[in-house]
């Protein structure tokens, strides 16, 4: 695989595509985030283009929309790789923790389940990505850093809870965020008492990406 270093800019239309397509899916994560039931219209509006543009890269809105949660599970993945190189246990988890929350990428699983049908290949992904955080809480486990009753269905709860964070200034949606993860975090690592109820099963929240009509 090419070093990204070495590999050589787009330059003219190619760029220009390049940079109409990372604008485009700016404006799609916005507009859908705030209202998934938007029209793609809305999505041309907000990112300056016309909507023949867009639908010269995007079939359609269910397209867009994978794209977008697509982009998000990949980001998810590429933090949950990274941390798993972290020697340190408990570091290599709440730095993963703290890289997703930054990403904001479960505010897409929040608003965007079930509004279009997730691709085979998006399937494998999740498989991937379920893997890698099983292990990462498995090490802080074994490590005696995270309470013995967590397991790595938490996870993506407690990902989504910083996620319904949200204010009109990004840089204190953060600023909240990174605290209430914080706090999350002092609750993880303590022992007693015991969480009540039984703990979140494999699998559990799929249904909410099955396609709702």
């Amino acid at each position: 695989m090419p070093n990204p270093i070495d590999t050589p800019p787009l330059a003219g239309r190619r760029a220009q595509a390049a940079r109409n397509d990372a604008v485009i899916l700016e404006a799609a994560r916005a507009v859908f985030l705030d209202d998934p039931k938007a029209p793609i219209a809305a999505v041309a509006e907000r990112a300056g283009v016309g909507i023949s543009a867009l639908y010269r890269r995007y079939a359609g809105k269910e397209d867009l929309l994978r794209k977008l949660c697509d982009d998000g599970l990949r980001r998810f993945i590429a933090a949950a790789e990274e941390a798993a190189g972290e020697p340190d246990d408990w570091a290599a988890f709440a730095g993963f923790l703290a890289r997703v929350v930054d990403a904001d990428v479960h505010s897409l699983t929040v608003h965007l389940a079930g509004t279009f049908s997730p691709t085979e290949e998006m399937g494998r992904a999740a498989v991937r990505a379920n893997e890698l955080v099983e292990g990462l809480v498995e090490r802080a486990r074994e490590a005696g850093r995270l309470r013995p009753d967590v397991v790595a269905q938490d996870v993506g709860l407690l990902l989504e809870a910083c996620a319904a964070i949200r204010v009109p200034d990004p840089e204190r949606t953060r600023q909240l965020r990174r605290r209430h993860l914080a706090l999350l975090l002092a609750g993880l690592a303590q022992a007693e008492p015991p969480l009540p109820g039984p703990p979140p099963a494999a699998g559990e929240f799929d249904w909410r990406w099955k396609r709702r009509e």
